[in-house]
């Protein structure tokens, strides 16, 4: 049972906006985590999401955190690992089929909502926070903004939608951060197509108080994008974007036809980028089951609809439970921090056929997300 008298990890409320329609507010508040995702906080926010979408007074919904340093640092595996190694012969475990169902379900609905969602992503955007960013109608990127996937560091894949907006970026930029894990800014998220506005960190509350202002008369969307055009900062204030810069060789080692020649081009780079060197050091240390299942995913997904992707998900994310990587990744890089995980297999290679086909078998009768559309 929750402890009243400890503050709720999520924060709702409506303020009062012009003509009798209301701005109605999300804030993620478990700073200790970096407000890191549980399953209360997704179900708190799903019920509060499908309150205001029926409310004809809700003008637009705005999901932010409750401080600077981070959005969302992504979902809470280290308590899922727990469950998972607490009932290691339950397949599917019971808490990673209600986390991910969950997660999910939340995601799908910020991709479909009915009104504008104004995702506020400075700081810290990792897993799970960017399925809550990647998905909403105007996505604010900040110049403390860092946005990464890095599931291959724990045994997982880029889940939360990535299976759908990874192939969507330009050229082979998706299958490479899928890949690498790598750390993007703020320019690199709008040249991806993760981000739409760039605006600076304390333009949160002026922000939030325009659309307050704002004459919800015309088109919803339209308002919302006329305030955060007003306050975006000048385009030459943006950083340096890497994935910009380093796009042309992005695409030469990202080119190869069979996962084991990109693997083998990015670990082979030579050349004098930072930031495509730690990029390659990241796959090295990733789980070849992670490696393996970015490749098959983007495949597998390349003509479903964002519905079938969820559902494809789901069923690899419960998988991935199942197996041994996952939670000896997260032992390894959030439990007992060493750094030092033992993959099972240790290599690219071991992924056959049969290796690989588990991931994606199923036994429920009906899929926990058939009711999505």
């Amino acid at each position: 049972m929750a402890d009243a008298t400890l503050p709720s990890p999520v924060r709702t409320e409506q303020r009062a906006g012009a003509g009798g329609m209301r701005v109605a507010i999300a804030t993620l508040d478990a700073p200790a985590s970096l407000h890191a995702l549980t399953l209360d906080m997704i179900n708190t926010l799903y019920a509060a999401l499908c309150d205001w979408a029926a409310d004809p007074a809700v003008a637009c919904v705005v999901l932010q955190s409750s401080t600077d340093k981070a959005f969302c640092a992504g979902g809470d595996v280290r308590s899922l690992r727990s469950a998972i190694v607490a009932q290691p012969a339950v397949v599917p475990n019971p808490q990673a089929l209600a986390f991910f169902s969950a997660e999910y379900r939340l995601d799908y609905l910020i991709h479909t909502y009915p009104k504008p969602v104004l995702v506020w992503g400075g700081g810290i955007v990792m897993g799970g926070g960017l399925g809550l960013l990647a998905g909403a109608s105007h996505r604010v990127v900040t110049p403390t903004t860092r946005i990464a996937m890095p599931e291959i560091t724990i045994g997982l894949f880029p889940d939360v939608g990535g299976s759908w907006f990874l192939p969507r970026m330009p050229g082979r930029c998706g299958l490479f951060l899928g890949l690498t894990g790598a750390s993007l800014n703020a320019h690199d998220a709008l040249f991806t197509g993760l981000g739409d506005y760039f605006l600076a960190q304390e333009q949160r509350a002026p922000a939030i108080d325009a659309l307050c202002r704002a004459d919800w008369r015309g088109g919803a969307h339209s308002v919302v994008d006329g305030v955060l055009r007003a306050l975006a900062l000048a385009p030459e204030l943006l950083p340096v974007s890497e994935v910009r810069q380093q796009f042309d060789v992005i695409n030469a080692l990202a080119s190869g036809r069979e996962l084991a020649q990109v693997v083998a081009a990015i670990g082979a780079y030579q050349g004098e980028s930072a930031w495509l060197q730690r990029a390659a050091a990241a796959l090295a240390r990733g789980a070849p089951s992670s490696l393996a299942l970015v490749w098959e995913m983007q495949r597998r997904c390349r003509h479903l609809s964002l519905a079938d992707v969820f559902r494809l998900e789901l069923a690899v994310a419960l998988q991935c439970c199942a197996h041994f990587d996952f939670a000896e990744g997260v032992r390894a890089l959030l439990v007992d921090k060493d750094n030092a995980p033992q993959w099972r297999p240790a290599t690219l290679a071991a992924y056959d056929g049969d290796a690989l086909a588990a991931y994606f078998e199923t036994t429920w009768r009906q899929h926990p997300l058939a009711d999505l559309r």
